[in-house]
This record gives structure tokens, C-alpha cells and sequence, in this order.
């Protein structure tokens, strides 16, 4: 299926309220979808503010809280938002737990800026890409300078500086 069929999709369920459905929707459509994931619940919504949290304790399955007015923004910045979200559903899954949240955020904004995980994610506007490649630098940052965790991604820290510094 094709990007321009999928907004149609979300259209007919944003016109109908059906914004779980929506982005269950979305889940499958790009391929995201994880046995740790528990499903979406919902926060109050901001005009301009796409937030989105992932929810449980590490091990258990996890839930997304969406804002209901998700759909009113771009599509591929929403896309890019819950790809963060779903790998941390990954990250927290029994066995593959990510205990570092610095780890855990990090590797979430690269996911945002390369999709590794989730190939079939559109890239999100330049714009956006400059604030996912900061908000991963905050938290390399935080992983403490030297640490074993900022060596292990160090090559990814440079992956992040090559496209950010090409971007207009």
C-alpha cells in the first residue's frame, strides 16, 4: 500500500474518532509491532506538542499514551514519534531489557534519524531531524564523558554529526 492510500486510511478513522484504531493501523502498516506491546492509551492533548510516552515497568509489557489529536500533525513527523516509542517497547521487553534510560533514549533518537529498526519509516522534515539529532547528543551526553556506554556509541555519535552538519 502506498503513503498516499495510508493517509486516506487515517483520514476515515480520524473522521469516525477512531484514533487507537488509526495508529494500531500505523503499527502494522510499517511494520512496528511487538509482542511486548500492551496498546495505546490516551493523554490530554496539546496544540502544538506531539507527546507521546511509553509506559510500564522494565520487563512488563508496555503501553503507548497518545495524544487524541495525534493525526492532526504531520504524518511523517507522527510516524518518526511512534517508531521512538515502539523501540522503547522493545528496549523494556523481558531479555533484551535496556536498563539505562540514556542508552535507551539515545538509541531511540538515532532510530528517528536512520531507521534501522523500522525501515519502512519516511524521514522526518530536516527541522525535526536537527532537534533528534540534539536530543540524542543531550543524551550521549549524560551517559558521562569516557563512560563504556558513550564509547560503545561512538560511531553512532559520528553518523549523527555527518548528517546533521549536511542538513540546511
Amino acid at each position: 500500500m502506498n503513503f498516499e492510500q495510508i493517509k486516506l486510511h487515517l483520514n476515515a478513522y480520524k473522521e469516525n474518532d477512531q484514533i487507537i484504531d488509526a495508529a494500531k493501523y500505523l503499527l502494522y502498516s510499517f511494520d512496528m509491532e511487538h509482542e511486548n506491546f500492551a496498546g495505546f492509551g490516551f493523554r490530554e492533548p496539546s496544540p502544538n506538542l506531539v507527546l507521546l510516552t511509553t509506559e510500564g515497568e522494565l520487563g512488563d509489557p508496555q503501553t503507548v499514551i497518545i495524544p487524541s489529536n495525534l493525526f492532526d500533525f504531520d504524518l511523517n513527523l507522527v510516524l518518526n514519534v511512534i517508531a521512538h516509542e515502539m523501540l522503547h517497547v522493545r528496549q523494556k521487553a523481558p531479555g533484551k531489557t535496556i536498563e539505562d534510560k540514556n542508552e535507551r533514549e539515545f538509541q531511540a533518537y538515532y532510530e528517528m534519524l536512520f531507521h534501522k529498526n523500522f525501515p519502512k519509516i519516511p524521514d522526518a522534515s530536516d527541522f525535526h531531524k536537527k532537534i533528534f539529532g540534539e536530543k540524542a547528543f543531550e543524551y550521549y551526553k549524560r551517559m558521562g564523558e569516557g563512560s563504556d556506554l558513550q564509547q560503545k556509541y561512538a560511531t553512532q555519535k559520528v553518523e549523527i554529526e555527518q548528517l546533521i552538519s549536511v542538513l540546511p
